[in-house]
């Protein structure tokens, strides 16, 4: 039988991906943080290892006769003040899991990038292709930057040093088991609580079924090209930021947004959120600085390669929106308007 390791198991794209492979037959070894909450993992009939991505001995350790890595894990934070930290997991902790993957002569390698890594649509609105690439001049965040170096390290080890690895690059997935929740998660359940009331006009994202985007791993892994990248997002997912938050908050009961929230407007919050007031929440922000400055864009994409070459399915719009609510009412953290 088959053996994936899959890093970042426990995460909302990472815990659907293993639920894709168990489908298909794969056995699964997940690597998990220690101390860190697996809930998403419970009943799943896989292999659990403790270990980090930034440690090598526990990422060689996890290799053991495994013949494909699906490596997921990566730190998603947008605050400046997380920079060094986002850098050490997703950049050198990559690093650390492509070298413990050829020294273990893993058959094959699923690279999960981001659409942070490939731009945003053009001026005239026309959606990025995986032919392009984030200008380094405009990082948003750490995020952006870290993912950015990470896919750039990840082409580098298969053009010099022979790594067998496909990238994906998922675009914004919703859906069930966003328990932390994600960034878009997070956008999803506060429209849905109605406490959105204003919207950013230039913002928008390109959305998909998470189960979707988990699917598309699997199938790069059984179809993709070395060296090659795929968009997993869904080809009608181009969505204003308005119109997902219109979305989320019907399928609540609830009315959408109102107000249009200028740029500056926006940014001048979270910069005091960055500062201040997140200090008065124990640490927590609510509105970074990195997220704002991406809201300066569409990231808007066209997804026909992984459609047409992989065949990554692209269940309707609104099956997402509805599963992602219904997750979050079912396990109490929404409450539907009556």
């Amino acid at each position: 039988m088959t053996l994936a390791l899959v890093t970042g198991a426990s995460g909302f794209i990472g815990a659907h991906v293993v639920r894709a492979l168990l489908a298909e037959g794969v056995a699964v070894r997940a690597l998990v943080r220690p101390g860190h909450d697996a809930a998403a993992l419970a009943g799943l009939a896989i292999e659990t290892t403790q270990g980090d991505v930034t440690d090598a001995v526990s990422v060689q350790a996890s290799m053991s006769k495994v013949d494909v890595v699906f490596h997921l894990a990566a730190l998603y934070v947008l605050e400046q003040s997380r920079a060094v930290e986002a850098r050490a997991v997703n950049v050198q902790g990559t690093r650390v899991v492509m070298e413990a993957a050829l020294n273990a002569g893993v058959a094959r390698v699923v690279h999960t990038s981001s659409v942070a890594a490939v731009g945003h649509a053009s001026a005239d609105g026309a959606p990025a292709d995986e032919g392009s690439w984030t200008d380094t001049r405009s990082f948003a965040g750490p995020y952006e930057a870290s993912k950015y170096a990470s896919e750039r390290l990840v082409q580098r080890m298969v053009a010099q040093e022979g790594l067998p690895a496909v990238v994906v690059n998922p675009t914004a997935p919703i859906g069930p088991l966003d328990l932390k929740p994600t960034p878009t998660g997070q956008l999803i359940l506060d429209a849905a609580r109605g406490s959105m009331p204003g919207y950013m006009t230039s913002a928008g994202l390109n959305v998909v079924h998470v189960r979707d985007v988990a699917r598309g791993h699997v199938l790069a892994w059984q179809r993709g090209v070395v060296g090659e990248r795929y968009i997993l997002g869904h080809q009608e997912g181009n969505l204003t930021l308005r119109s997902i938050q219109e979305r989320a908050a019907t399928q609540a009961g609830r009315s959408g947004p109102r107000w249009r929230i200028p740029y500056v407007v926006a940014l001048a919050y979270a910069q005091a959120d960055e500062r201040l007031l997140s200090g008065l929440r124990g640490g927590r922000v609510r509105a970074p600085v990195g997220g704002v400055r991406l809201a300066r864009y569409r990231m808007w994409f066209d997804c026909r390669k992984a459609v047409e070459q992989l065949g990554m399915p692209q269940t309707p719009l609104e099956e997402a929106f509805s599963d992602a609510v219904d997750d979050f009412a079912a396990r109490g953290v929404l409450t539907r308007a009556v």
